[in-house]
């Protein structure tokens, strides 16, 4: 994507040090492992790319930023799904948790405040809040993404992550029709122990957003995705918007609907 670049451990590191400087609130880490296998392994390993990463990361910055690990395993399998597969190659909810709980606690003890959980898998917050409080890191918030859509804006951002995806992800993600559902997947989220609540994407749920945040008194954060990134900026580069303008606006929209937190490609050039 135009103004993204994959990074290893020292650069990541050292942009960590530039959001900071900047006002940045907080960094998300993902982690593309040098081989990938069904089981996803290298996602809880210690010395795995995302465990040296947060290691490199929190050792830069302290605590100036908050420094968040994404929970997931498709970067790290070869199928590319969220979760643990069985054999009839269905997503196996019950695998997959377990094996959250473990990279959960991995990410914790290599230096993340918080992780976010995104694999959309029923009970995921309660078993990492679970593995987390017996590891010792009852400190460690949980950012859960509560309402991730079946969205067509993730294109960009899977290319970025060289995602094996084959198939979909229907079957876990939210319907994106079906706000109800949404609600009741993010009321379950907060009874499990979630600190924050994500809406994903974030644009094209500005409802969804609003309906979260007027139901809870927990923070609200919302993703704004590679789709809705690169719409902006492929529409900036052809002359057809005022780039800066329409990078306010979309985050003002979102702040408006209710988020306390952004994640957005755009975090640091905006903060700054």
């Amino acid at each position: 994507m135009p103004g993204q670049e994959q990074h290893s451990i020292e650069s990541a590191a050292g942009f960590a040090a530039v959001c900071a400087a900047a006002g940045v609130g907080g960094v998300m880490v993902f982690g593309i492992p040098s081989e990938k296998d069904e089981l996803g392994s290298e996602a809880s390993d210690p010395e795995g790319v995302m465990q040296r990463a947060l290691r490199a990361i929190a050792s830069e910055v302290g605590d100036e930023v908050v420094v968040i690990g994404d929970v997931n395993l498709d970067e790290y399998t070869t199928h590319g799904h969220t979760g643990v597969l069985d054999p009839a190659g269905d997503v196996d909810n019950d695998a997959s948790i377990a094996s959250f709980a473990r990279v959960a606690v991995a990410q914790a003890d290599a230096g993340a405040a918080m992780v976010a959980p995104s694999g959309m898998m029923d009970g995921q917050v309660a078993a990492i809040r679970a593995a987390l409080d017996a590891a010792g890191h009852d400190q460690v918030a949980i950012m859960a993404y509560a309402a991730k859509f079946a969205s067509s804006y993730y294109g960009p951002f899977r290319g970025a992550v060289e995602s094996s995806l084959t198939g979909n992800r229907r079957s876990y993600q939210q319907d994106p029709g079906n706000v109800g559902e949404a609600l009741i997947e993010t009321a379950l989220d907060i009874d499990e122990g979630a600190d924050i609540v994500m809406v994903k994407p974030a644009l094209p749920y500005l409802d969804v957003i609003e309906a979260v945040a007027s139901r809870t008194a927990l923070p609200v954060a919302a993703y704004q995705v590679s789709g809705e990134y690169m719409m902006v900026e492929a529409a900036a580069s052809s002359g057809l918007v005022d780039r800066g303008r329409a990078i306010e606006e979309s985050l003002l929209a979102i702040r408006r609907a209710g988020a306390k937190t952004i994640v957005t490609y755009w975090a640091t050039e905006f903060a700054a």
